[in-house]
């Protein structure tokens, strides 16, 4: 299965864990600290480690982690774990960073999210924020037996080969699949035109192939609608109207929802399946779905960013662990 190319068994990034509580559903690290990139990130050593942890009950996680780690906290802590769920769950991408935490000698920040709002994300792709992390290769430290959540993990993936399916020609390599994969999450997403590194997605992506390959082999190689060549690492696909339908309509809700909003002239009041045959018929398809991704990743990416200006402190030092 395609979950288990996730797994990780590094010693350094449990340790860094031992420094929280313990009651996780899921802890993933990724970036460029976890994963070499090219470019201005290409050195690991140096690289921020970036932590999610995905927690059942995020007052009752954020009250223990208060006790061991209260530096870690914006001015926000002052009011407690209620008010700093709140700001969790109802702005931004539903998660709460706590950034520049210094543990165990390297310079780590992690995000808090609940649990069902990741479920919903992986599943309806609600922000694409997490989620669209948990597209491209990460390390999983820590993933207890929660099946709807594993469910909703493979579910993501499998949507980023149909989302990304319909923006390629009839014919493309490995690498142009990763790349498009990569990118889902980055349209429209302000960061990529002010302040980050705009070639980011091939720096993800060269360096990291066997980890892609990993991750989507099985699903590539599981798919009806695809001829994987993998010696030659091409792929072909149906790029007939019917089979772009069949891929539409297993598209997550809120990117159908968006497609619909689109192309759906105002007075018409088409419903979204009525609205896919028709996308599925359009020259244009693959540019519709790639708007529809910007106008989930747009404002969400904004939200998060400003949400970040409010949950940021000073660097910290890790607590002991327990």
């Amino acid at each position: 299965m395609a979950l288990q190319a996730l797994q990780s068994s590094g010693v350094a990034l449990r340790k860094i864990l031992s420094h929280f509580p313990e009651e996780l559903s899921l802890a993933f690290a990724y970036g460029s600290g976890v994963y070499r990139q090219a470019g201005p990130s290409s050195n690991q050593k140096a690289a921020m480690l970036d932590f999610v942890f995905t927690v059942d009950n995020p007052v009752a996680w954020h009250s223990k982690n208060l006790k061991k780690n209260w530096n870690h906290y914006s001015f926000l802590k002052v009011f407690g774990p209620k008010i700093i769920t709140s700001v969790q769950n109802n702005y931004g991408a539903g998660v709460y960073y706590n950034p520049l935490i210094t543990c165990d000698g390297r310079l780590i920040k992690y995000g808090v999210i609940s649990t069902s709002v990741l479920i919903e994300d992986l599943l309806d792709w609600n922000n694409l924020y997490v989620a669209g992390r948990l597209q491209k290769p990460v390390k999983i430290i820590a993933m207890n037996e929660n099946v709807a959540l594993r469910s909703a993990l493979d579910k993501n993936l499998r949507s980023a080969v149909t989302t990304a399916f319909l923006m390629l020609p009839e014919s493309f390599s490995e690498e142009d699949l990763f790349l498009e994969i990569a990118g889902l999450s980055y349209s429209g997403d302000f960061r990529m035109v002010v302040g980050e590194d705009k070639a980011k997605v091939l720096n993800i992506v060269k360096p990291n192939m066997a980890h892609f390959r990993e991750l989507y082999g099985s699903i590539l190689q599981e798919n009806p609608q695809v001829v994987y060549k993998i010696q030659q690492g091409r792929l072909e696909i149906d790029k007939s109207p019917e089979g772009q339908f069949t891929q539409l309509m297993t598209l997550p809700k809120s990117l159908q929802r968006q497609i619909n909003h689109i192309m759906d002239p105002p007075g018409k009041n088409r419903d979204v399946e009525e609205t896919l045959l028709k996308v599925a018929h359009d020259p244009d398809c693959g540019e519709v779905v790639r708007l529809g991704l910007s106008a989930i990743v747009r404002p969400s990416s904004m939200r998060q960013s400003t949400k970040g200006i409010f949950t940021a402190d000073a660097s910290l030092d890790c607590g002991s662990p327990e």
